[in-house]
Parts: C-alpha cells; structure tokens; sequence
C-alpha cells in the first residue's frame, strides 16, 4: 500500500494491518505540519536506544522501586509474570503484593522478587513489609491476576490513595470503570479493547471501528496515558499526542501478554521515564521480545512467559 503527505490511521492499528500488507510512506517533501488529524506518529526507534544510560557506580537503588499488586487465589501466574518483567526491564528494586498462597512459587520461579503475603481485606492488617513497599514505591502497578472480590478492592483503594505514579491493568481497569475515578497526570492504563469498552460504557465494536478516537477519548476521560493493545497498539496522553507500534505479532495473542507489559512498563517507569515515555518504549520492549521469539520459535504455541526469555537480547540489541 502507497500512502502520501501523512501516515493514514487506518494502515497501522487493528484490522487494516491486515489488508494493508506492506506500506511504502513518502511525504512527497512536504513539510510534516500539513499533517491532518488523520495523521499519527509511528514509533520507530529502536527500544534500546530509549531506555535510561547505564552509569558504571549504578546500583539498586538508584534503578528504582517498583510495587506491582495482584494475584488473588488462583491466579498467581498473572502477577508472577508482571514482577519478573518489570526486574528484567530493569527496575532496581521489584516488590510483589499477592496472596500468601502464592509466595512460595513467586520466590521459586524469580528469587530476585520481594514477595509478599496478605490475605485480609482490610489493609489494616495488611502488615508493616506491604505498607513500607507501597510508600516506598516509585511507580505502584495493580491488576494482573487481581480479581474484583474484596481482596482486589482492598487493594484498588489504597493504591488509588497512593502518592506514587501507577500502571492499571487487568482487574483494576475492571474497578475502575465501576467507580469512575479520574487518575493523575502520571498514572497510565493499558486496556484492551474489551476492557476500553467497559471503561467507556460502549461495545467492543465500537473500540474497534476507530481505535484512535478510542484511545484519545480513554487518555482525556481518565486524565493519564492510555495503551491500546492490540495489532498496532496505540499510545495516547491527554494533550491529545498519539502513536503507534510498528509490530504486529500474531504471538502476543495469549494470556499473560499484558502481564508481561505491565510489569515491562512498571520497570522502566521506576527508572525514572515519564508516563509517555515508558508507555512508548514498554510497548516497543514488548513488541520486539514477541518478534525475536517468533523467529526462534515460530508464532504459534508461545506463552507469555517465553517473552520473559528475550529481554536481555532486545534491551541490549
């Protein structure tokens, strides 16, 4: 597919990556503030070269702190997925808020993870070791694995009560469109188009028919960044900028992809990026994990946490 003067929406998100095949882009030279509102920005940088310089005295605690919540009973791999991304990202510090009954299998599969246990519903019994990670926390993210029972919900308000900057997903985009509540500028969503429906009280469909209108109506309704996943997942803040991914990889089509991402941009927002920032770049991150492993392994039969596998090839490449 040709495209002239500016890169048309529909080539690049959804469905038109489809039937658009390859696009061949050229803007004729003319000068790029012509561009309409049909126009978007594609991200084309590699997700190496964004992410923050490695300083020979680094240490821990000058990489950041990240708290990611979640996994209630049964759904532990979801939260397990989000910590060890957000550590292999980079986070300095990554601590993990989820069921007792998953501690033992969270330390087994990543002993570099923080765990802790806490089974009430109330967090006044959630114990001085959670407290202190969540005050301590440069970036706080919740959702994967969280459920919408009281234990998700005990969660959902304190993180909602937070100082930090944080990354909902999941569950807690699930809480959110129940309560309504505008975020800060700083916090980021990253919904799929099922859960942007429910966020903005329409179908699925409708999602799907104009991805951008939707991405840019969730980042001005919730006041925060929004990540629209999908083919060609799009990025919007609420002074109105949008990009794109340049990937499309049929093998993030899985459970526990969106774990992965969350955890990827708790991680690089604890490293001190902005909100736009570690929103782009957490999806390049993701993008290019899930392409290197398809041309290993092939697309179909990978899981999430193969993704887990690849991040020292792309953040080094």
């Amino acid at each position: 597919t040709l495209t002239f003067l500016a890169r048309k929406r529909g080539l690049y998100t959804g469905s038109g990556i489809r039937f658009a095949g390859i696009v061949a882009f050229s803007d004729l030279g003319v000068d790029s503030s012509v561009a309409n509102d049909d126009a978007i920005v594609l991200l084309n940088a590699r997700a190496a070269t964004a992410l923050p310089p490695q300083r020979v005295d680094d240490h821990k605690g000058r990489r950041g702190r990240a708290l990611v919540v979640g996994g209630d009973l049964g759904m532990g791999g979801a939260i397990l997925l989000a910590g060890e991304a957000s550590a292999r990202v980079g986070a300095g510090i990554t601590s993990v808020a989820t069921r007792t009954a998953h501690v033992g299998a969270l330390l087994s599969r990543c002993p570099e993870l923080l765990v802790m246990g806490h089974d009430g519903s109330d967090m006044a019994d959630a114990g001085q070791s959670t407290a202190a990670a969540l005050a301590r926390a440069d970036v706080v993210a919740i959702g994967p694995g969280l459920g919408q029972q009281a234990w998700g919900k005990c969660w959902m308000q304190r993180v909602l009560a937070s100082d930090a900057p944080r990354v909902f997903d999941a569950d807690a985009l699930n809480l959110l469109a129940e309560s309504g509540s505008r975020l800060r500028p700083g916090d980021i969503i990253t919904p799929h188009p099922g859960e942007a429906a429910r966020l903005l009280g329409c179908a699925t469909d409708v999602i799907e028919q104009d991805r951008i209108a939707a991405v840019r109506a969730l980042s001005t309704r919730f006041n925060a960044v929004c990540v629209l996943k999908g083919a060609g997942s799009l990025i919007a803040d609420p002074a109105g900028r949008v990009a794109v991914s340049p990937h499309a990889v049929p093998a993030l089509a899985t459970g526990g992809s969106g774990d992965v991402l969350t955890g990827v941009i708790a991680g690089l927002r604890a490293q001190g990026l902005d909100a736009w920032d570690a929103a782009c770049v957490g999806v390049l991150v993701h993008a290019e994990c899930g392409s290197a492993a398809s041309v290993d392994r092939g697309s179909r039969g990978m899981l999430a946490g193969d993704l887990l596998n690849y991040f020292a090839v792309v953040l080094n490449g």
